[in-house]
C-alpha cells in the first residue's frame, strides 16, 4: 500500500464475519473493529490514550462540500510513509524525515450499511490542488497540475482531505491514516496473511522476494507486497493499486479465519496495536467512536463491496503521470453523491496497470 517515491513507468468465528466489509475498506482499523464486538470496556481508557486524532473540521472551516444527509458516509483512508522513528528502516528511499501519502482510498458507505464502494486514488495523478490550511496551521497556496500526493507532503492530512474534496465534490465525513510500522505490526498480530502469486516477484527496493506459489506473508513481506511497483507488471502506480486491492481481499479472508475474538490477550494485543497505529479525525478519535462506527457496518460483507481505481489515463507528456478521465470520474462522483452503485461504464477504457491476476487471495 506504500511505494517508493521513485516513479515507475506505464504501464474474519461468527462475530467477526459481520465486520468484514469495514476491514476490507479500512484494514488499518481491523483491531479496533474487532474490539467493537466484545464489549471490553475495561480497556477503553488505555486504548483511548493510544489514538492520535486531528480536528479536520476546525482546520478546514466551512468552505467545504455539503454533507450528504442521505444516510451515507465518506471516509478518506491514507497510508503514509514518514521516514521518522521506526519507519526509517522499513521505508527505504532517502531516509529523510519527510512524510508522503502513497495510498489514498475513498470509502463510501452506502445508506443502510450493507454496501460500500472503495475508490483508490493514484498518487501520480496530476490535479489542481486548492489553497488550504495545513495540519501545521500554515496556509498553502493553490497549484495547478501537481501530483495528488503532494497535498499531504505539503500540508498533511488537512490538505489531503481538502484536495480530495476539491477533486470529487464530495465531503469526507471521516479520515483515517496508518504508517509503515503500524501496518507491519497489524499483519503480524493477525498471524500473517495468505496469498498466491502467479509469478515470481522480486523487488529489492521494497525488500520483497517471492517465488510463484502460495505464501503466508508476515508483516514485513506484506508491506513489501503492497509497496512494490518495480518487481512485477509494468512498474506503474496503477499496477501497485491492483496488488493492494488483491491483498485487501486476502486480509478479509484471514480476518475471518484467524478467530481473533477467542482469547482476551489476543484481542487486547490486536486492539493495542491498531489504536497505536492509526491517526483519525476527531470524530473517530476514541475507542467508543470507532466501536460505534464499526457496529454500524456489521452487515457489510465482501459481496457488498465494490473496489475500483479512479478513472485515469496516462499523461501523453509524461508516462510516469496519469490524468483524470473527467467524464468517467464524474460518473463515479455522481453515483456516490446520490448514494448509487458505481456504473460499469465509469471504468471502461481507463488505464489499469498490468498486474491483474498476479496476486490472488
Amino acid at each position: 500500500m506504500y511505494a517508493e517515491s521513485t516513479p515507475g513507468h506505464r504501464g474474519e468465528e461468527r462475530r467477526s464475519k459481520g465486520h468484514r466489509g469495514l476491514k476490507a475498506a479500512a484494514w488499518a482499523a481491523a483491531g479496533v473493529v474487532a474490539l467493537g464486538g466484545t464489549g471490553a470496556g475495561y480497556m477503553y481508557l488505555k486504548l483511548d490514550g493510544n489514538i492520535e486524532s486531528l480536528d479536520i473540521d476546525r482546520v478546514l472551516g466551512a468552505d467545504r462540500p455539503e454533507e450528504a444527509r442521505n444516510g451515507s458516509e465518506n471516509i478518506l483512508i491514507l497510508g503514509s510513509d514518514t521516514r521518522s522513528g521506526g519507519n526509517e528502516e522499513l521505508g527505504g528511499g532517502t531516509g529523510d524525515t519527510s512524510a508522503r501519502s502513497d495510498t489514498a482510498m475513498i470509502v463510501h458507505v452506502h445508506e443502510g450499511r450493507t454496501r460500500a464502494s472503495v475508490v483508490s486514488v493514484p498518487r501520480d495523478t496530476l490535479v489542481d490542488r486548492p489553497e488550504c490550511t495545513g495540519t501545521d496551521g500554515g496556509t498553502h497556496p493553490a497549484a495547478r497540475a501537481v501530483m495528488f500526493n503532494s497535498a499531504y507532503t505539503m500540508g498533511g492530512a488537512a490538505c489531503a482531505v481538502k484536495t480530495v474534496e476539491s477533486v470529487t465534490g464530495l465531503r469526507m465525513d471521516h479520515y483515517l491514516e496508518i504508517d509503515f510500522t503500524g501496518f507491519r505490526k497489524l499483519v503480524d498480530e493477525l498471524g500473517g496473511v495468505e496469498v498466491t502469486t502467479g509469478e515470481d516477484i522480486e523487488d529489492p527496493d521494497s525488500h520483497l522476494d517471492l517465488k510463484a506459489g502460495t505464501h503466508r506473508l508476515d508483516g514485513e513481506q506484506a508491506l513489501g507486497l503492497v509497496r512494490t511497483r518495480h518487481g512485477v507488471g509494468d512498474g506503474s502506480d496503477l499496477g501497485r493499486i491492483r496488488l493492494q486491492q488483491a491483498f485487501l481481499k486476502a486480509l478479509v479472508r484471514q480476518a475471518g479465519e484467524v478467530g481473533v475474538l477467542t482469547g482476551p490477550k489476543k484481542l487486547y494485543d490486536l486492539a493495542d496495536t491498531a489504536t497505536k497505529a492509526v491517526t483519525t479525525d476527531s470524530g473517530l478519535g476514541s475507542v467508543n467512536a470507532l466501536m460505534s462506527f464499526a457496529s454500524g457496518l456489521k452487515d457489510i460483507t465482501p459481496a457488498g463491496l465494490r473496489m475500483i481505481t479512479m478513472p485515469v489515463t496516462y499523461d501523453p507528456a509524461d508516462a510516469n503521470r496519469v490524468l483524470i478521465k473527467k467524464a468517467e470520474a464524474q460518473q463515479v462522483w455522481n453515483a456516490l453523491r446520490n448514494d448509487q452503485p458505481i456504473p460499469k461504464s465509469a471504468t471502461e477504457g481507463t488505464a489499469t496497470g498490468e498486474t491483474r491476476g498476479v496476486v490472488t487471495p
